[in-house]
């Protein structure tokens, strides 16, 4: 897949501006995280764009960069990978033409690059509510092939994140389903779930279940605290079975509503 055929897409939420508390329609946005991605997640994600290469090829490429940007900035050079711009810089005043450890020190300053810029310039913004009260998700792996997004294999574990998911509440509409393109609901029963946490569902996706695009819908009444909401709440999301077709959206987003105001009791 070529660069700019990636589609960006970015999570954030609905704050009170704290400069104008006084205005309560002035907001500012708050990122929602996505998680961590540590060196093995940069791996994984470089092996699901070429499937063809060795991880231990990747680890190794990716630590022989590591230690040639570093000895060029180490060595008075200005880094420029296109993501990013580095270049060390000195602190402190310098007394007696000495340089002191203790009263001097070496940093590193980035600054975005051109390659990011233009990311950015490209990336969408998905407003899901107000910071704390919004029901969202945020990302999810398959179990099967590791890989990160919104794809899943019928017969395996799939993992979702986000935000005020868990399922709970008595109302008939709440649970986990999977709706087919032609309609068809499969509900992913209780004994199928593995973890049902207010910010991580895993549940076992049918092993009947055909390839193909599918509504995953969860369900609940689940508030945040030990008080049932009175009306269920919904988030939807395509998720693929199988492979997703190429220009697919495996990028993100989600919808959903806020907390309900009015909760049991």
């Amino acid at each position: 897949m070529a660069t700019n055929d990636i589609k960006y897409v970015l999570n954030v939420q609905l704050a009170d501006n704290t400069v104008t508390v006084e205005n309560k329609d002035d907001k500012i946005a708050v990122l929602v995280s996505a998680g961590a991605a540590d060196f093995q997640r940069v791996v994984s994600e470089i092996m699901e764009v070429n499937p063809g290469l060795e991880r231990e090829t990747v680890e190794a490429v990716l630590n022989l960069e590591k230690r040639v940007v570093k000895k060029l900035l180490l060595t008075g050079f200005r880094v420029n990978t296109g993501l990013y711009n580095a270049v060390i810089q000195p602190t402190g005043v310098v007394d007696n033409k000495t340089w002191n450890k203790e009263k001097n020190s070496l940093y590193a300053s980035f600054t975005q690059g051109a390659d990011l810029r233009e990311a950015i310039s490209a990336t969408m913004v998905n407003i899901i509510g107000e910071k704390g009260n919004a029901m969202y998700v945020a990302g999810g792996v398959d179990a099967a092939t590791r890989a990160s997004g919104f794809t899943a294999t019928a017969g395996r574990n799939y993992t979702l994140t986000g935000a005020y998911i868990k399922v709970a509440g008595n109302d008939p509409s709440v649970g986990i389903t999977l709706t087919s393109s032609s309609g068809v609901v499969t509900r992913i029963t209780e004994d199928m779930w593995a973890v049902n946490k207010p910010s991580q569902l895993i549940f076992l996706i049918p092993a009947g279940l055909a390839d193909g695009a599918y509504e995953l819908k969860v369900t609940t009444q689940f508030s945040g605290t030990n008080t049932l909401l009175k009306t269920p709440r919904s988030v939807t999301q395509t998720l693929y079975i199988g492979k997703a077709p190429t220009g697919g959206d495996n990028t993100g987003g989600s919808t959903g509503g806020g907390v309900d105001e009015n909760p049991l009791g």
